[in-house]
């Protein structure tokens, strides 16, 4: 699938993009180029030193920003595949600037769908949140607006041999910001702040996210939002797990928090199937027949009310099976 063809990864300096290239580079060694587009210059720098040249020829480093649609042109030439990982994410920064959120996440977005459609692009993978599914901040709301623009730009491509479609999926285990670091870092204070004692989360780690993402390279027909089936975790869980010795501290929810996330919601289910492994959202209006995808997924119809949520899940982490997938995905020298 990926050798002798040109991936490029957009926001591909972050965790998804080094992950995914590691991956890339490992599985299928004759990929044609492999482009990394993003526009941190120091991230890049980086990066460089990770895959030098002299052993990874087909890398390229291209910095940009998903805001400047002529550049991303410049970029897609030649492109056969992108996965589109840029984004502003911060949920506490998007709300204090909302616009620069706006301009990255949506008008990002369309910005990739313009480009990939001018250059020839064949498949388009965008990465979605948890926090998209029925937003309460200005980051989900954002990102479940770009969602939407990569399903409907299936609807615009004319007679183009292109495929766009999303992942959705939640915390990432180990990611920049995301809580098991920042407990980690926390840990010797003997104090570790918990917003709220029964909140939970959604956890799958960067091989996971990665392999769904090639999952839907290969088997999308077009505008599915696929959601991996995953577990959930308890904050006050992870905060044993790291360092039981320590006060938890209640702060509070922060501007733009839920206290449970949701991935699929019930006015979702009306077009959610079960694939096995994931679920997938369909469009309203598939442009594919119907039949066609339920054969090839050998999907089947969740319920009518169904609704995938962190604080309702049936597949939990407990304290020790945590630990354990901290050593596995942060830090291998962790132990309590």
């Amino acid at each position: 699938m990926y050798n002798y063809k040109s991936v490029l990864i957009t926001g591909g300096t972050g965790s998804f993009g080094k992950m995914f290239t590691k991956l890339i580079l490992r599985n299928y060694p004759n990929v044609k180029r492999l482009v990394i587009f993003s526009r941190d210059e120091q991230k890049h720098f980086q990066m460089a030193q990770d895959f030098p040249e002299d052993k990874y020829p087909q890398m390229r480093f291209f910095i940009g920003d998903v805001r400047d649609k002529g550049r991303l042109m410049k970029a897609f030439e030649g492109i056969d595949v992108v996965i589109h990982a840029a984004a502003m994410k911060h949920v506490h920064l998007a709300e204090y600037n909302p616009m620069e959120c706006v301009k990255t996440n949506i008008l990002g977005a369309q910005n990739v769908i313009d480009a990939a459609l001018h250059c020839g692009v064949k498949k388009v993978v965008a990465l979605s949140t948890d926090k998209a599914a029925a937003p309460i901040n200005l980051y989900g709301a954002t990102k479940l607006a770009s969602d939407k623009l990569f399903i409907a730009a299936n609807n615009i491509k004319g007679s183009r041999d292109i495929i766009f479609s999303v992942v959705r999926y939640g915390n990432v285990m180990g990611s920049n910001g995301s809580v098991i670091p920042f407990f980690l870092k926390k840990m010797n204070e003997k104090v570790l702040p918990i917003t709220h004692d029964k909140m939970t989360r959604f956890t799958i780690s960067l091989e996971d996210g990665c392999e769904m993402v090639f999952f839907a390279i290969h088997n999308a027909m077009g505008g599915e939002i696929f959601v991996p089936k995953i577990p959930s975790y308890k904050i006050t869980d992870v905060a044993k797990a790291i360092a039981p010795e320590c006060k938890q501290e209640i702060v509070g929810i922060r501007p733009g928090e839920k206290l449970h996330e949701e991935m699929i919601t019930v006015s979702d289910s009306l077009n959610t199937y079960d694939l096995g492994k994931y679920y997938a959202i369909l469009p309203q209006f598939p442009n594919f027949p119907l039949e066609k995808f339920i054969e090839k997924f050998k999907a089947k119809k969740v319920d009518e009310g169904f609704s995938y949520n962190s604080g309702n899940n049936v597949d939990w982490e407990t304290v020790e099976s945590l630990r354990g997938l901290i050593v596995k995905h942060v830090d291998p020298k962790f132990s309590v």
